[in-house]
């Protein structure tokens, strides 16, 4: 996709063979900047603080935290221990695990002189995978939009999004995002109403910003505007990402993603959520089985943002002193999920459905 007309992915190999570059998505939109990961510990600071996000994203960076520490000792221990420490960075995004049980099974069985190389390349392999899944997610969820803009008789197809599920939370194209893109190329009258997404803001920060690069109309909304303008019909389909989804086809997403599918419910609006097959884990039953990651109070607390002398400042926005609960995720039952959009195409939220994507 677009910044600044230049084309970009959100992470790739260093030209000069230092390590792997990311773009720090905690300074968008104000900054783009590049950050330089060297080593395993840098890898692992990039998740857990969130320089990168998104489910299919942080499987592909943990990928490439298990080559950058293969390069500087390919042992047995050094791959169990950064399969361990990237591992530990975020508990629910189920891409995390999928990708280093991929990386370290190809590794293990591999002569240790062999697997630093081989490491990059299959790292390599998986972003790759992901821009492919991503692509082939969007061509499916496009008919769902060229469906919709029938009905509309050529008037903008509207679409609500939640948190980012863009470009920026995979390698390129996005998982929500991909259908819109697509649409965009195929001529399709749009328009995407932008949840701001608190306490981080993605939404407003990261989903906001990509539609402007990419010249997506777009209206930014604050999160508890989404029931209002469906009860209105101001939307005309719903389109979520997801960090996991249950073999029951339960789907955690951003937290706030729930009540969104709630008002779509009540609102005969279809909602649909957009993810490729490594987001299922068919080891967990249902969706209530899945570990939310409760993240510091100080994100609420607090918010940041860009001062008028063009410095980004964090200020406070509650009380000295009032405590703040602070979970990343939330889960939205199957019943209120009208399919899944994967790269093998749109199916139901089942469990029967999803058995045959294994």
């Amino acid at each position: 996709m677009l910044i600044n007309g230049a084309s970009r992915t959100a992470i790739w190999p260093d030209p000069n063979g230092e390590g792997v570059v990311i773009l720090d998505q905690t300074r968008l939109p104000h900054v783009v900047a590049e950050v330089l990961l060297r080593d395993l510990a840098d890898a692992a600071r990039a998740i857990k603080d969130m320089l990168v996000r998104g489910a299919p994203l942080i499987g592909v960076t943990a990928a490439y935290g298990v080559a950058l520490a293969m390069r500087a000792d390919p042992s047995d221990a050094a791959l169990g221990r950064a399969v361990e420490v990237l591992r530990a960075t975020r508990p629910t995004a189920v891409n995390l695990a999928w990708a280093l049980q991929r990386i370290g099974g190809f590794l293990q069985p591999m002569p240790e002189d062999l697997r630093r190389d081989a490491a990059f390349a299959f790292a390599k392999h998986l972003a790759d995978k992901d821009i492919a899944c991503n692509a082939a997610i969007g061509e499916h969820g496009l008919a769902l939009i060229r469906a919709a803009a029938e009905k509309r008789g050529g008037a903008p197809v509207r679409i609500l999004t939640h948190c980012n599920a863009g470009w920026l939370a995979t390698v390129d194209w996005g998982t929500a995002t991909a259908p819109v893109y697509k649409a965009q190329a195929a001529g399709i009258p749009l328009h995407v109403f932008v949840d701001e997404t608190r306490p981080r803001n993605q939404g407003a920060s990261l989903t906001a910003f990509e539609l402007g690069q990419q010249r997506v109309p777009h209206t930014l909304i604050v999160d508890n505007a989404g029931g209002h303008l469906m009860q209105h019909g101001e939307i005309d389909l719903c389109i979520a990402g997801a960090d996991r989804i249950a073999a029951n086809g339960d789907v955690c997403n951003k937290i706030g993603t729930y009540l969104k599918a709630l008002a779509a419910q009540d609102n005969d609006v279809p909602f649909y959520v957009a993810a490729p097959v490594s987001t299922l884990d068919p080891a967990l039953a249902e969706g209530r089985q899945i570990p939310i990651e409760e993240r510091a109070q100080e994100e609420v607390t607090f918010m940041p943002g860009l001062a008028a002398n063009g410095e980004v400042i964090s200020v406070r926005i509650a009380p000295q002193g009032t405590p703040a609960r602070n979970p990343g995720f939330d889960v939205t039952p199957a019943r209120l999920v009208s399919g899944i959009i994967t790269e093998k195409g749109v199916v139901a939220a089942s469990r029967e459905a999803l058995a045959g994507l294994a």
